[in-house]
C-alpha cells in the first residue's frame, strides 16, 4: 500500500497545506485499499510548499506547489495507477538504488541532516514513528548503560557547541551543574525563538519534538536534574501542541515520569509560554519569566550552574542543541566530530530568507562557506539580483559582504567579520538592499526589545535610532557618524546581558563595510539602493508606459500626469514619494535614481 503525507508545518499550513490534505483524506477514504494518508513536519523546502510526498516501497517522490485542485491528478496518476506526474513541481526522488533527481534535488542532497534527520519524514505526533528511527534508544543507553561522568565525557568528545549564539562547548557547560551538590537541579530548554528572520527550532519542534524531550532526559541524567521547562513562546501554537501531545504520549509510555524505562530515574517536563520578549532569550530573563517575575537581566556570577532557577543549579541550552544529542548517544562522540571543523564540530541548521530563491531550512556541517550556503543549496539571488551581503545573528549580529562570501561558517570565522553565529538565522540581501536602513530597522527591534534595566541600552539605542532615522531621511551630517561610533562602543560596555552588549553589531558591520553609503546618505542626499524613499527621484521609464493611468489613478497627490494610452510623466514639485507608483506599475515604468 502507498503511503501520502503532507507537510503540515507551519509553513505548509500557510502556503494552503490544510485543504489539499482535506482533499486527499477524502480521496482516501473513498479509496481505502489504495493508500494511507498522514501528515509531517517541514522538510525544509519552505519555497515549494504545499510538499505531498507519495511513498511506493524504496521509492519517494516529492510534488511541490500542489493545490486542492492538482491533488486529484496526482492521486488518480500516481496512487490509483502508477504513474508519476511529471511537471515543473517535481522536485525530489529517490529510489531504491539512492538515485536522485528532480528540479531541485541539490537542496536535499547537499545536506547533512543530524538535526532534522526526522523533521519531513515521521509524524511528529506518533510516538511509534519516533520509536521506529531508534528513538530513545540515546536515553535507554544513558539511564541503563553510562554513569552520569560517561554521559558527560561523551557529550564533551563529540566537540558539541551551544547552538543558540554563544557556542559555549555543551559537554563543558553541562559539568558544571553536574559538580553543584545539590538535590534540586533543573534542565531548561530555550525555545524562545526571537531572531526576525529565523525559525530553526520552531520547526524542529513542528517536526521531531521527541527528539528534543530525548535530550532533555539524557541531560537530566548526566546533571542530576528531576524536572525540566520547555520556555517556548505563545506564538508558536503549533509547536506548543505538538510538544504537549508529545509530552502526554511520553509519560503514558514510561519514556518520562517516574521510574522511567524501570531505570529507577525519574524526571519531568513543563512547557511555559513566553509572551514574545525578545530579552527573554537571555538565560537570566528567561528564568525570572519562568518563575512568574518580569522577563530582565540578572548579574552574573553567580552563573545558572550554581544558580539558576529558583537559585537552584540549572542547565540551559536551546533546541537545536538538545536535537542533537539522543544522535550523539547513539551513533557515539566520533561519529559527531567527524563532521564540521576542528574547534566546530558537527552540523548547523540555517533559516535561509530575505531575497534568496529557495528560501527554507538547510542544515550543513560548520566550516559551509556562505556561497555555498546562498548559491549551491539556495539557489542563489531571486529574480536575477546581485548579491550583496548576509545578515547573520539577527538583531545581535551582522552583515556580511558579498566579497567575504568565502567565509567559512563557523564559530572562529563568523566572529572575525563582525557577525555572529546566533542561532541560525540568515538574511540574504541584494542590491536593492539599503545598508543604512537595514541598520535602522535592527536597531528599532533591539530598541523597542530593551527590556530597559541599564541606561545605555535604554536610552543609548533611542539615541543610535534617532540618528539612523534622519540618515534615511537625508537629514544628516558628518558628526552623526562619531557619534554612532561613539555609542556603539559605550552600548556594549555598560550593557549588562547580550541585548544591549550586541545591539550596536549591524550599525558597527554596515559601516565598516559599506561607509560608502552613509557618507551618500549624508553628504548626496541619495540612497544609492534605491531603497529610502525620501532620498529618491522618481521618473517613467517611457518606453515601457503604456499609458493605463493606474499610476495616476492610486497618486495620494496628483503628481502623476497623462492621458489613457499615452506617456506619463511626474510632476517632481508635487510629487511626495511615496512610492505609490512604484507598486502600482505592472510594466516596470517607474524609475527611481
Amino acid at each position: 500500500m502507498k503511503k501520502i503525507i503532507v507537510g503540515m508545518g507551519t509553513c505548509g499550513l500557510s502556503a494552503g497545506a490544510q485543504p489539499v490534505f482535506d482533499k486527499l483524506q477524502e480521496l482516501v477514504e473513498a479509496n481505502p485499499e489504495a493508500s494511507i494518508l498522514s501528515g509531517t513536519g517541514c522538510i525544509g523546502m519552505c519555497f515549494r510548499e504545499p510538499l505531498v510526498e507519495v511513498q511506493d516501497g524504496d521509492s519517494r517522490v516529492i510534488y511541490g506547489n500542489v493545490t486542492a485542485k492538482s491533488v486529484e491528478a496526482i492521486f488518480e496518476s500516481h496512487i490509483l495507477g502508477d504513474t508519476r506526474v511529471e511537471d515543473e513541481n517535481l522536485v525530489y526522488l529517490v529510489e531504491a538504488d539512492g538515485s536522485t533527481g528532480g528540479n531541485d534535488a541539490n537542496y536535499l542532497d547537499l545536506q547533512d541532516r543530524i538535526v532534522l534527520r526526522n523533521c519531513g519524514l515521521i509524524d511528529p505526533e506518533s510516538l511509534n514513528d519516533y520509536i521506529a528511527t531508534g528513538g530513545y534508544e540515546g536515553m535507554r543507553k544513558s539511564l541503563t548503560g553510562m554513569t552520569a561522568e560517561e554521559v558527560v565525557q561523551e557529550v564533551k568528545d563529540s566537540g558539541l557547541r551551544g547552538r543558540g549564539g554563544a557556542g559555549f562547548p555543551t559537554g563543558l557547560k553541562w559539568s558544571f551543574c553536574a559538580n553543584q551538590d545539590q538535590e534540586t537541579k533543573y534542565v531548561v530548554c530555550n525555545a524562545d525563538e526571537g531572531d526576525p528572520g529565523a525559525f530553526m527550532d520552531r520547526s524542529v519542534l513542528e517536526g521531531d519534538p521527541h527528539a528534543v524531550l530525548e535530550g532533555m532526559v539524557i541531560c537530566a541524567k548526566a546533571i542530576g536534574a528531576s524536572f525540566g521547562y520547555i520556555y517556548c513562546r505563545a506564538e508558536y501554537p503549533l509547536a506548543i501542541h505538538r510538544l504537549e501531545v508529545a509530552l502526554t504520549a511520553a509519560r503514558e509510555s514510561g519514556y518520562l515520569g517516574k521510574d522511567i524505562i524501570g531505570s529507577g530515574f525519574n524526571f519531568d517536563i513543563k512547557v511555559k509560554q513566553g509572551a514574545g520578549a525578545f530579552v527573554c532569550g537571555e538565560e537570566t530573563a528567561l528564568f525570572a519569566s519562568i518563575e512568574g517575575e518580569r522577563g530582565m537581566p540578572r548579574i552574573r556570577p553567580p552563573f545558572p550552574a550554581e544558580s539558576g532557577l529558583w537559585g537552584k543549579p540549572t542547565n540551559n541550552n536551546n533546541v537545536e542543541t538538545f536535537a542533537n544529542i539522543p544522535w550523539i548517544l547513539n551513533r557515539g562522540a566520533a561519529a559527531y566530530a567527524a563532521y564540521g571543523t576542528e574547534k566546530s564540530a558537527g552540523t548547523k541548521v540555517f533559516a535561509l530568507t530575505g531575497k534568496i530563491a529557495h528560501g527554507g531550512l538547510a542544515e550543513v556541517p560548520m566550516g559551509t562557506t556562505i556561497e555555498q550556503l546562498v548559491f549551491n543549496i539556495g539557489g542563489g539571488i531571486k529574480n536575477g539580483g546581485e548579491f550583496k551581503a548576509v545578515q547573520m545573528g539577527g538583531p545581535s549580529g551582522g552583515c556580511i559582504p558579498a566579497a567575504m562570501k568565502d567565509t567559512p561558517v563557523d564559530f572562529e570565522s563568523i566572529p572575525k567579520t563582525g557577525a555572529i553565529m546566533g542561532s541560525g538565522g540568515m538574511v540574504v540581501m541584494d542590491d536593492s538592499t539599503c545598508m543604512v536602513d537595514i541598520a535602522r530597522f535592527f536597531l528599532e527591534f533591539t530598541q523597542e526589545e530593551s527590556c530597559g534595566k541599564c541606561t545605555f541600552c535604554r536610552i543609548g539605542t533611542l539615541r543610535m535610532l534617532e540618528i539612523l532615522e534622519r540618515l534615511t531621511l537625508g537629514e544628516g551630517n558628518t558628526e552623526d557618524l562619531d557619534r554612532l561610533a561613539e555609542l556603539s562602543v559605550r552600548i556594549k560596555e555598560a550593557s549588562l546581558c547580550g541585548l544591549g552588549q550586541t545591539a550596536p553589531n549591524p550599525v558597527q558591520t554596515t559601516m565598516k563595510y559599506y561607509l560608502n553609503e552613509y557618507e551618500a546618505h549624508i553628504n548626496d542626499h541619495k540612497c544609492p539602493a534605491g531603497s529610502c524613499l525620501p532620498l529618491v527621484d522618481f521618473s517613467i521609464i517611457d518606453e515601457n508606459c503604456t499609458g493605463c493611468t493606474l499610476c495616476a489613478k492610486d497618486c495620494p497627490v496628483n503628481a502623476i500626469e497623462g492621458k489613457a494610452k499615452e506617456i506619463h510623466f511626474i510632476d517632481q514639485e508635487l510629487c511626495v514619494k511615496c512610492g505609490k507608483c512604484i507598486t502600482s506599475c505592472n510594466f516596470n515604468a517607474i524609475l527611481t535614481q
